[in-house]
């Protein structure tokens, strides 16, 4: 039995929260690392690289976020099945899209995991759950900062 302050019905909104916010952060660092592997064009070198820094910064998240799950008392998802159920996000293409397709794609799916972790603040604030609210602050952060620099590489 988990007994931590938090009641078992709230632990498990967060938890079900922080679900689909693993599962948004695992779509989009598959989806970053596809890119990184099939990015063609003029802006190879840069892309390949800066896809590279995203995907391991994503590779490095998944792992807090399950942890925190766990910590709540229940099981973190981890299968494509339930990832494909819980994201917001979509798979990436199957073909893959031109260079700067790609960076719009990435920075739609930033602010889409922004706005899942985002949406979590109010059972968190109502649980008094202060790291999950830790976590979610430090993801949105990465989240905006990231999509802004993907938009402006859009800009003319």
């Amino acid at each position: 039995m988990v007994n931590i302050g938090i009641d078992e019905q709230d632990r498990k909104t967060i938890s079900d929260g922080l679900g689909r916010l693993l599962a948004d952060t695992y779509t989009l660092y598959l989806t970053t690392h596809n890119f990184h592997w099939n990015v063609t064009g003029p802006m190879f070198n840069s892309l390949h690289a800066m896809f590279m820094a995203q995907y391991t910064e994503l590779w490095t998240a998944v792992d807090p976020i399950a942890e925190r799950i766990r910590s709540l008392g229940f099981p973190a998802p981890g299968s494509y099945a339930q990832f494909s159920e819980l994201s917001s996000l979509p798979d990436a293409p199957t073909t893959p899209p031109k260079a700067l397709e790609m960076v719009a794609i990435l920075a739609k799916g930033h602010e889409a995991a922004a706005r899942t972790a985002r949406s979590l603040y109010p059972a968190v604030e109502k649980a008094s759950d202060e790291p999950t609210a830790d976590l979610l602050t430090q993801r949105i952060g990465i989240h905006e900062q990231t999509a802004w620099m993907l938009r402006a590489l859009l800009e003319e």
